[in-house]
């Protein structure tokens, strides 16, 4: 794999479960998967983090932890403070608004202007997301399933401006050269919070929480963990044209059955408001990833008491 030309697919020399001395623009940073990401790299690489840092309190945490940040926007352009030569790019970023104008200014032309100016790197992560496929009930699906709207009902313009960004990541990568991947993210989670924590919120406030009406609404949720622990080995799949991949865990839980545990860690019964005004089922169909990468690790279970201890320590029973 790697440059259509033919050059090696062990991209920067980096081969194997670790990235060390490299240099790393991360956008998303400041979000839910990409600031652990960023924390954790940091460590071992010269990290950047591109984000227009709203929030300071999070701006200091990433430089305390070593990460250089870059104010930018990729919706207007700015880069100018962004390296043009890192070794590797993983762009987590997502913009939502519910325009559809200006989501795909700032997720899908904001990333080809990425693209462009980091064009010299030597691969490119692309995080995407399983909301770009058409819904298939509870069997799991496949990288070469259709693709559909399946978020619309909770996030208008989520899924078409994920299909939307995923088609100029592929042209690009092909402009440009540039050895690129593409990772459809399912259910992420883990000590930095996710989707269950904010179950777990509404379980504290007495707030039923939405299902769908065709039970149980399945998922593969991730932990953070295991996507850390995938990203070096996605960075040695980067190629022209660009691979796609599920990165989902490996067991099917439903939302019904993850609140039911948190609710046995805490003492809080979930409850729960069948409709089907919200997300049905999406759940993965991993064998090309446990191919290509290899299982996941950590066990939902022992990931949500890891998150609650993170996040609500008070709420565990014990």
């Amino acid at each position: 794999m790697g440059k259509a030309d033919g050059s090696s697919g062990n991209v920067g020399g980096r081969k194997g479960d670790r990235v060390n001395g490299k240099k790393i623009v991360i956008t998303g940073a400041t979000g839910q998967v990409g600031l652990p990401v960023a924390t954790s790299l940091a460590k071992e690489n010269e990290v950047w983090a591109a984000a227009r840092f709203s929030d300071q309190k999070v701006r200091a945490r990433l430089e305390e932890a070593g990460v250089h940040c870059a104010v930018a926007d990729l919706g207007s352009g700015d880069l100018s403070t962004v390296p043009t030569d890192p070794d590797y790019v993983l762009h987590f970023a997502v913009s939502r608004s519910n325009s559809f104008d200006k989501d795909i200014t700032d997720n899908s032309e904001g990333t080809a202007l990425l693209m462009t100016h980091c064009k010299a790197a030597k691969a490119f992560l692309h995080c995407s997301s399983t909301s770009v496929y058409q819904e298939k009930g509870h069997d799991p699906i496949a990288e070469t399933d259709p693709l559909g709207d399946n978020h619309r009902v909770m996030f208008p313009t989520y899924s078409i401006v994920k299909i939307a960004t995923e088609a100029v990541v592929r042209s690009y990568a092909r402009t440009l050269n540039l050895p690129t991947v593409i990772a459809r993210l399912n259910v992420p989670y883990g000590d930095n919070g996710g989707w269950p924590l904010w179950q777990l919120l509404m379980m504290q406030n007495d707030t039923p929480i939405p299902v769908h009406t065709d039970a149980p609404t399945i998922y593969n949720l991730i932990h953070d963990d295991d996507i850390l622990a995938f990203v070096p080995k996605l960075l040695d799949l980067a190629t022209v044209p660009a691979p796609i991949i599920n990165l989902g865990g490996d067991e099917r839980v439903s939302v019904e059955e993850w609140c039911t545990y948190m609710g046995e860690l805490t003492g809080i019964q979930p409850k729960f408001a069948p409709t089907d005004k919200t997300l049905e089922s999406v759940s993965t169909d991993n064998t090309k990833r446990t191919e290509l990468l290899g299982p996941t690790t950590v066990h939902w279970k022992d990931g949500l008491r890891r998150m609650i201890a993170a996040q609500q320590p008070h709420l565990l029973k014990s």
